[in-house]
C-alpha cells in the first residue's frame, strides 16, 4: 500500500479545506515557523488512530478542532483523510475490494471521533491492524515528527525489537495475537462461570 492523498478540514490551523498529494519519490513541503509543517505529520498520525493528545501537543482531542482566531471563528468539527493505493491489494481480507482505500477519522465537539473506510465504519482496533500489516501506524517509527529521531536512538532494546519487528512486517502478526489472547481468556472466564452455574443446578436437582 502507497499513501498517495491527504485531505484536511478543520484539523488544527487549517480551518478550510486542504488536499496535499503524495506524489511518488520525496515530497517536501517548505515554510517557516509556526505555518503548520508539523500539523501535517500529526494530521496523519492522527488519522491512523493516534489517541493520546500529548502526542497532538494539545491537553485534550478536542484541541485538534480549529481553536478559531481574531477574524475566523472556531470550528465545530474536524476531519481528516487518509487516501491510500491499494492496486497491489496487499490490504487486510477485508479492506481489500477495492484498489484505492480511503481511511478518515472525524471528530465533533462533546461528540468524540469516529474512523471510516470506504464509507463505512469501522472500529479502531480495525485500523490498527490494517496499518501495522503495512509497517505503518500512528506510533510507527516509520512516522517521524519532532523528537522522534533521538527517541529512537536513545530507546530500550524492546523498543528497537519492536523496530525491527516493524521493518520485517510482522508487527500485524503480534497484534492478531494479542486479539485471540483476550479472545481466550474471556473464553476461559465464561467457561468458569458455567461451571459454577452447572454446580448450583446440580445442587438444585439434588435438593
Amino acid at each position: 500500500m502507497r499513501f498517495s492523498k491527504l485531505k484536511i478540514n478543520g484539523f488544527k490551523g487549517f480551518a478550510d479545506p486542504v488536499e496535499l498529494p503524495i506524489r511518488d519519490g520525496l515530497s517536501g513541503i517548505v515554510g517557516p515557523n509556526g505555518c503548520g509543517k508539523s500539523n501535517l505529520v500529526e494530521a496523519i498520525g492522527w488519522v491512523m488512530g493516534e489517541n493520546r493528545p500529548t502526542a497532538m501537543r494539545g491537553g485534550a482531542m478536542e484541541d485538534v478542532i480549529f481553536s478559531g482566531s481574531a477574524t475566523r471563528p472556531a470550528g465545530a468539527l474536524a476531519e481528516v483523510e487518509l487516501v491510500i493505493d491499494n492496486q497491489d491489494r496487499s490490504a487486510p481480507f477485508s479492506f481489500n475490494d477495492d484498489e484505492e482505500l480511503v481511511v478518515s477519522r472525524r471528530i465533533e465537539r462533546e461528540h468524540g471521533s469516529s474512523f471510516r473506510a470506504n464509507g463505512r465504519d469501522v472500529r479502531w482496533r480495525d485500523l490498527q491492524l490494517l496499518f501495522a500489516d503495512s509497517a505503518s501506524g500512528a506510533r510507527s517509527s516509520a512516522l517521524v515528527n519532532q523528537g522522534r529521531t533521538n527517541e529512537i536512538i536513545n530507546s530500550k532494546p524492546a523498543a528497537r525489537k519492536g523496530i525491527l519487528e516493524e521493518a520485517a512486517g510482522i508487527s500485524g502478526l503480534h497484534h492478531r495475537r494479542h486479539e485471540a489472547e483476550l479472545k481466550l481468556t474471556a473464553t476461559e472466564q465464561n467457561l468458569a462461570r458455567t461451571s459454577d452455574v452447572l454446580e448450583h443446578l446440580r445442587s438444585q436437582v439434588a435438593t
